[in-house]
């Protein structure tokens, strides 16, 4: 649950993985494949570490080493399960924050070619089981900083499909810590969804589907295309049985919206392509 705000700093290094990909990737230099990318963050030296900012799960960012490479990644061990967790007002029933699922947000959105989350794996650090995230560069502002500014960016149609997609992804994987502390958006207005550790609960009706008017037309075949099977073999064990069972009635019920707003409206008005 972790809400990083992430450095401003030049260059871009942001993974070209995940075709069909919802999200164009920005050309960067060195760029890394995805496989290089993953065994970089598993194997790479840990030289510095440092608290990652705000939030109350004691994250930290991490410079990693191969001693050819260096690059920074978000360290997230807290692995928390309450049968009861109360928040403020707010009471939750069988409350789980856990790092293990940022690596299945990396994994169902690889699943579905959504390319901005960023890239999360496994790792003992330190005795700990971890996910290892890789740390998104050239980040411009986060979304509390667009708000201010009442931003759209350069290209407000782009931008606008981007928010469109992010809660359609948070419907999906019943994202209930989404804040804007989480929303990134780099410095060529990319948004790129990050901490996911309070995401995949086992709710299956739609949190607030009248948010979900438009859809990308690749993103909603993709949905449809998720199998149990294809879903299992994506996440391992990221997911537990029941986690996966109430993400496929989750994509059901998504696909099911966007049926009926087609039937009603016609596909010019419901369907884009980013």
């Amino acid at each position: 649950m972790d809400v990083r705000r992430q450095s401003k700093v030049l260059g871009v290094v942001l993974f070209a993985a995940l075709a069909p990909a919802v999200f164009a990737q920005s050309a960067s230099a060195p760029q890394l494949s995805p496989e290089q990318m993953e065994t970089f963050l598993l194997k790479a030296r840990i030289t510095n570490q440092r608290d990652a900012g705000a939030g109350v799960t004691n994250s930290r960012r991490a410079t990693l080493s191969d001693g050819q490479f260096t690059h920074d990644a978000h360290i997230q061990t807290v692995d928390i399960a309450q049968q009861v967790f109360q928040a403020g007002r707010n009471t939750e029933v069988n409350f789980k924050d856990t790092y293990r699922y940022n690596i299945a947000g990396y994994r169902v959105a690889r699943l579905i070619g959504l390319s901005t989350v960023p890239m999360s794996v496994e790792r003992t650090i330190e005795g700990k089981v971890a996910a290892i995230t890789w740390w998104v560069d050239d980040v411009k502002m986060d979304e509390e900083d667009r708000m201010k500014t009442k931003s759209l960016g350069p290209d407000p149609v782009r931008t606008t499909k981007q928010i469109q997609i992010m809660r359609i992804w948070d419907e999906l994987i019943q994202n209930r810590d989404r804040n804007q502390g989480n929303i990134l958006w780099t410095s060529d207005w990319t948004m790129w969804l990050i901490d996911h550790t309070r995401a995949f609960r086992l709710g299956t009706n739609l949190l607030k589907p009248e948010n979900l008017s438009r859809c990308d037309r690749g993103l909603l075949e993709r949905l449809r295309a998720i199998t149990p099977e294809s879903l299992a073999q994506a996440v391992g064990n990221s997911l537990t049985r029941q986690e996966q069972e109430a993400l496929l009635a989750r994509r059901d019920r998504i696909i099911k919206h966007y049926e009926d707003r087609i039937a009603r409206l016609g596909e010019p008005v419901v369907l884009f392509t980013l």
